[in-house]
Parts: C-alpha cells; sequence; structure tokens
C-alpha cells in the first residue's frame, strides 16, 4: 500500500537536487524593442557632431562670404576641387560673372578667390559625408537586424531632411547669382539654419530616448510633469524663432547697424523702420528693424526661460532640476556674447561663439524638455 503524501510534498519525478531554477525571460516589450540601441546611439552622437560642425562651419562660411564662391550645384562630381591651374582659372572666371565680384570684390586675385573657395567646398564636402556616414551606418544596422522596433521611420527621417537640406542651401545660394545681390536671400538663410537646427533637434531627442530602455520610458511616462513639459515646449519654440532671427540678423550684417546697448543708437527703437517698400520687406530686408526683433524676441526668450526654471525648481525629480539648471546657464551665457555680438559689430570669433552657444542651448533645452516628459527617479540608474 501506497504511502500516504502530504499535501505540501512535491508532485514532480524530478528530486530537488534535480531541478534548475529557470531563467527569467525579457518581457514582451524588452524583446519587442530589441535592437543596438547602444550602438545605434553611438552613431547618432557621431551624426549630432557632425552636424555641429556643419552648422559652425557654414556660420564661418558666412562670415568669410565665402558662400558664392562655388557657383555650381553637382552634388557628386562637386566633391571634386580643382586640381589644375586651368580648372582653377575655370572656376575663378565663373565667379567674375556674378554680382558679388563685379559689384564687391573686383581685383580680386586668383589666390584670395582660393581662400573663400576652400571654405564653401569645406562646408558642401562636409555636408556630403554627412549624408555618407547616415546612410552607411542605417544600411548596416538595417542588414544586421539591429534596428529596435518603430525605429525605422526615425532613423530615416534626419537623412531625407539631410536631402531636402542640401536642396534648400542651393536654392539659398543660387539667391546672390543674380540681378545686384550681394549675399544670398537672408530669408532663405534663415530656411536653410532652421531645418538644420531642425535635423539636430531630431538628433538630441533620439539620443535621449535610446539612452534607457523601453520599458523605462514607459513607466516614467506616466510621471510627466505635465505644466513643466508645456512651458519647455512654448521655451522651445520661441527658441527657434529666436534662431531664425539671428539668421535673419546675419543674412544681411544687421548686427553691426547698431553697436550699442541697450539703446540703439540714442532710442529704444530704431530710426526710419519703414522706409523700404512694400512694407513687409522691411521685417527681412531693415537692418535695424531685424537687429531689433532679435533683441526683443531675445529677452522674452530669456524671460521665458527664468519663469520656466522657477515652475522646474517643484520637480521631485533632481536629474530634471539640474537640466533646467543647465539650461538656465547657457540662457543668460547666450544673451551676454549676443550684447558682445552687438558692441563688437559682430567680430567673427563672437559671433561664432554665438551661434556654437545657440546649438548647445537647443539640445540643453530639447534635453530637459524630454526630463519633463521622461523623468528619471532617484533609483534609476541609467543616465543620458
Amino acid at each position: 500500500m501506497a504511502a500516504k503524501r502530504s499535501i505540501f510534498e512535491e508532485v514532480s519525478e524530478e528530486t530537488p537536487q534535480e531541478r534548475q531554477p529557470q531563467a527569467v525571460q525579457p518581457g514582451l516589450i524588452d524583446r519587442a524593442s530589441s535592437g543596438a540601441r547602444g550602438a545605434i546611439r553611438a552613431w547618432l552622437m557621431v551624426l549630432f557632431a557632425m552636424v555641429v560642425a556643419m552648422i559652425v562651419v557654414g556660420g564661418l562660411t558666412r562670415l568669410t562670404d565665402s558662400g558664392l564662391s562655388i557657383t555650381e550645384w553637382a552634388p557628386v562630381t562637386g566633391a571634386i576641387p580643382p586640381m589644375t591651374e586651368e580648372s582653377w582659372t575655370a572656376e575663378f572666371e565663373k565667379y567674375q560673372q556674378i554680382p558679388e565680384y563685379q559689384l564687391q570684390n573686383v581685383g580680386m586675385t586668383i589666390e584670395e578667390f582660393k581662400t573663400i573657395y576652400w571654405w564653401e567646398w569645406g562646408h558642401r564636402q562636409l555636408g556630403r559625408v554627412i549624408g555618407l556616414v547616415w546612410a552607411v551606418g542605417l544600411g548596416a544596422f538595417l542588414l544586421l537586424g539591429k534596428v529596435p522596433t518603430g525605429w525605422t521611420g526615425r532613423l530615416v527621417l534626419p537623412g531625407a531632411l539631410g536631402g531636402v537640406q542640401g536642396a534648400v542651401g542651393w536654392w539659398m545660394v543660387s539667391s546672390g547669382l543674380q540681378g545686384e545681390m550681394l549675399d544670398v536671400a537672408s530669408y532663405r538663410l534663415a530656411i536653410h539654419l532652421g531645418l538644420a537646427f531642425v535635423i539636430l533637434g531630431l538628433l538630441t531627442w533620439y539620443i535621449c530616448l535610446l539612452g534607457r530602455p523601453e520599458r523605462d520610458l514607459m513607466q516614467a511616462r506616466r510621471a510627466k510633469e505635465g505644466g513643466l513639459f508645456g512651458l519647455s515646449t512654448g521655451l522651445l519654440h520661441l527658441t527657434f524663432l529666436q534662431i531664425l532671427l539671428g539668421a535673419l540678423v546675419a543674412g544681411i550684417d544687421a548686427g553691426r547697424a547698431f553697436p550699442t546697448w541697450p539703446l540703439m543708437g540714442s532710442s529704444f527703437f530704431p530710426p526710419d523702420p519703414f522706409t523700404i517698400m512694400p512694407v513687409w520687406r522691411n521685417f527681412f530686408e531693415d537692418a535695424g528693424l531685424v537687429q531689433f526683433m532679435h533683441r526683443i524676441v531675445g529677452y522674452l526668450v530669456f524671460a521665458l526661460a527664468v519663469f520656466t526654471w522657477i515652475r522646474a525648481r517643484r520637480s521631485t525629480h533632481p536629474r530634471t532640476r539640474r537640466a533646467f539648471d543647465w539650461m538656465l546657464v547657457f540662457t543668460f551665457g547666450q544673451v551676454v556674447i549676443g550684447i558682445a555680438a552687438v558692441l563688437t559689430q559682430a567680430q567673427w570669433h563672437v559671433a561664432i561663439t554665438h551661434q556654437l552657444t545657440a546649438v548647445l542651448l537647443w539640445a540643453l533645452i530639447l534635453r530637459a524638455r524630454f526630463l519633463s516628459g521622461y523623468p528619471i527617479t532617484s533609483s534609476v540608474r541609467e543616465g543620458l
């Protein structure tokens, strides 16, 4: 007769020594979103750095009046610069046909032309390299099946916008090759720079998202600080407007028009701001009015940044508070550098520092906004 068994006895035929604990299986969220998140994030960081370099080189190209030195758009063959004296002479002759040379640079030597040519060629070449790094990286991740679920379209978008950016760049350059234009159209320059910041913003947001596991992001979203997220979104939009106005200032050299602060000359408002007809053109072409708009929006950005920072002090998440601390520090620094740019009549080293600080501030606002939408609690070890 079989012995009675306790209701607490194991019914498996295996002995306790034979039974092994089963490995914990990752959840469906982790498996569905698996991929080379770390490697893709590193690749996006490289692209981020290259886009920042592109913006800086573009600014230096503008400050050295080099942007119109290449008068043709040849995305493929243009990658090869002139290699002989005959080809240099041919390029110089093309440049001599445009208004910038005829009205401003008559008498320029071919050696002087080579200097501005190399600036513009370097700017375009860097754009080609960025496109290549994007295409090769994305292609490799797709072939290896390492793109996380739902990320293919996201990773295609920066490259697609980069292609549009190349076309916009030529559209901008072409505006200075005819009529009596000595520079590119300022509104086209603003669109060109604005699109660069859109691409930079996408890369920043993706880098933030890929810095944490998908399960962590889904949990963090529940703790979203809606009010702070909304304020930082408003600050982001206002800062973008300020960036566009900065491009208008650069496009018509408005930064050198009134080298005084806080007044513009002897008054708060620039004199005779609406002399160009039709009136709407003054908002793009009158140096005094364009600089005035840039100043006023700069004050508004600073005021909203301070207000947003005060609101962020109430956040219960230390990482979020620190992100907004850095945002405010760079906002204040950007205001100071902007004033210095005005007082020095936009000397190139001050102007390019002003532009680079704008890039860093843009990224810091995005990061602070991200952390208000996906806050990190004190127990979470993953960082950005």
